[in-house]
């Protein structure tokens, strides 16, 4: 079993530590307020108010917070990554850009520090189940040796590549989702002025060749936009950075840009 560090235990967090201490594994969490080390207490974790703190001892670092510049704040400016052993690796879990993770992986070995990116694909009731997917990418030496921490909530966990790779994977990825989101919108447009319901055009849907996975996350909810409610924070946010990065490489969302164009979609937490 491994020790392992954990900074934002949140919506997605919390579950990933649970799971991690029901595995056997010693999980120390940051939580800034009393609030917050009470409910990391409460999941069996030890909680700590320094990321230094955190970091000591720890073979694994895992972290979870919402944007780019969060995880680089956290790994560089508060010191998180300095306070790492030689020898042990950070797993980043938030999804950003591929070159967060190339930029802290470039400053850790200055400290003998690993890096994977491990954006994750699905919701609290997966990591609860033991049942996310985790898109990995890292050295094959890395990815091996964070593997069992990480199938503590991850299955499948692949490793798609390099360092940056899961990254990238998990943008490809939002911008397929919300691009099939968006075709819904319209086709719940056709439904309507053929005079279809909603709610009961998304759920014959699933039953016929159009079915999806998306389809089948949106109609039990009745509505593309109580979908939007709940998901379109976590969806939006990724959909800016891979339009970034995608014109960093010289390219663009094709088609896939030009659906998603006027999805409006906002919000301030996920992994």
């Amino acid at each position: 079993m491994s020790r392992v560090g954990f900074v934002g235990a949140g919506r997605m967090g919390a579950p990933m530590v649970r799971r991690l201490v029901e595995a056997g594994h010693t999980v120390t969490v940051l939580g800034r307020t009393r609030e917050k080390r009470t409910a990391a207490a409460e999941l069996g974790a030890i909680a700590v108010s320094e990321p230094a703190d955190v970091a000591a001892g720890a073979e694994v670092v895992a972290i979870c917070v919402f944007t780019d510049d969060q995880v680089r704040n956290m790994c560089l400016d508060d010191g998180l990554l300095a306070a790492m052993a030689p020898g042990a690796t950070l797993v980043i879990h938030t999804t950003g850009s591929p070159a967060t993770a190339r930029d802290i992986a470039a400053r850790a070995q200055e400290y003998a520090v690993q890096v994977v990116d491990a954006p994750v694909s699905g919701g609290p009731h997966d990591i609860a189940a033991g049942a996310v997917t985790l898109f990995v990418g890292g050295s094959d030496a890395a990815v091996d040796g964070v593997r069992p921490v990480l199938a503590a909530y991850g299955d499948p966990v692949l490793h798609v590549g390099p360092l940056g790779a899961g990254q990238s994977v998990k943008l490809v990825n939002n911008t397929v989702f919300a691009a099939q989101i968006e075709l819904l919108r319209e086709a719940v447009r056709l439904g309507g002025a053929l005079g279809v319901a909603e709610p009961d055009l998304l759920t014959a849907l699933t039953y016929g060749s159009s079915s999806s996975r998306v389809l089948n996350m949106i109609a039990p909810r009745g509505s593309v936009a109580a979908f939007l409610d709940m998901a379109g924070a976590f969806v939006g946010k990724d959909v800016d950075v891979v339009r970034t990065i995608a014109k960093d490489a010289g390219t663009d969302l094709g088609l896939l840009g030009d659906v998603i164009a006027e999805l409006a979609l906002s919000g301030d937490e996920n992994c």
